[in-house]
């Protein structure tokens, strides 16, 4: 069971800082679409990169489905390319496919470009998905 604690500490808890992506958003996004043409996009600010802790099996799973151990939280969406987030809300991704240039976290169906400073953190599955819009 995940305790208030663990999730407190993942939002809000100390972190490794991380850079992100530190130019403007209209480049951001101009290369996320050079890098990524015609996937959707969601610019987010105060953005936490969840290094998931799975057991080793777990790990050999998510490898042969061709995804990483790794979520994204992100305390602020400034841009959805398809409307899916409005400014100001939080959104928390599925499991990452990659993870590029330090500013680019892929999933399945999104890209999420990392504007500008944020926190890398451990946290069990159950932390990390415990959090669930509606």
């Amino acid at each position: 069971m995940v305790t208030l604690d663990e999730i407190a500490q993942l939002l809000y808890g100390v972190g490794d800082e991380t850079p992100g992506w530190q130019g403007t958003q209209d480049d951001l996004i101009f290369f996320a679409e050079t890098v990524f043409p015609g996937k959707a996009f969601c610019v987010v600010r105060q953005w936490i990169l969840i290094d998931l802790i799975v057991t080793p099996d777990e790990a050999e799973k998510l490898k042969n489905l061709g995804l990483l151990p790794a979520t994204l939280y992100a305390h602020e969406v400034v841009l959805d390319s398809k409307g899916r987030f409005q400014p100001n809300m939080w959104v928390r991704s599925n499991f990452g496919r990659s993870f590029l240039y330090g500013c680019m976290f892929e999933t399945k169906n999104t890209v999420y470009l990392l504007w500008g400073s944020g926190q890398r953190k451990e946290a069990t599955v159950g932390a990390a998905f415990s959090m669930s819009a509606g």
